[in-house]
């Protein structure tokens, strides 16, 4: 069974739940969904974070991207970029781009906002960056999904995206959880073709 690593940063949980909405949608396409966050990075060299977080996914290491027949990245948005501790954990991939390890593979990304144009697509795009770079193929959402046209909240053809409000209170809504859904069926959906 092909397998699609999802690996998102969460900070107040809503990133960390449209992750497990993407595995969902992977694994109704048939493939099997592995969640791994990263940890936090710090500007303090002695602080350091857990060898094994508390709660939620494990860690992700690079076996796991070497691993993954397709790949699924989520972040809080940062001033339209990816949060510090996902730039942290690509930063160490060198390795992987060396030898080529994700060049052929899906690639789709995610994110989460404070405000409704805070930056969501830029942070998009940050995401893909790396993975364009590792020679990755990226997959987006198409219009086709009706969601798109209808949402108030968030949603784009680059990848699912969600409001969360100033205070991070505002839930997933019903458009952007149908949106994180249908980005995982559509992710395993290509390296399943892909595979053949």
């Amino acid at each position: 069974m092909k397998e699609i690593l999802v690996l998102y940063y969460s900070h107040h949980g809503a990133t960390r739940e449209m992750a497990q909405l993407i595995a969902r949608g992977v694994e109704q396409a048939g493939a099997s969904a592995r969640l791994r966050t990263v940890p936090r990075v710090s500007a303090v060299c002695e602080s350091a974070e857990p060898s094994v977080p508390a709660a939620g996914a494990p860690y992700a290491d690079l076996r796991d991207l070497e691993d993954c027949a397709g790949l699924a990245v989520g972040s809080p948005t940062r001033f339209g970029n990816m949060a510090a501790p996902m730039k942290y954990f690509w930063d160490s991939t060198s390795s992987l781009w060396l030898k080529g390890t994700l060049a052929g593979k899906p690639a789709a990304v995610f994110t989460s906002t404070a405000s409704m144009h805070g930056g969501n697509e830029t942070t998009l795009v940050s995401m893909m960056l790396p993975l364009l770079h590792h020679g990755m193929l990226i997959v987006g959402l198409p219009y086709l999904q009706p969601e798109l046209m209808a949402t108030t909240t968030g949603g784009t053809p680059y990848g699912p995206s969600h409001h969360a409000g100033t205070a991070s209170d505002l839930p997933v809504s019903e458009h952007e959880k149908n949106l994180c859904i249908a980005l995982g069926r559509r992710l395993a959906d290509t390296a399943i073709r892909l595979a053949k």
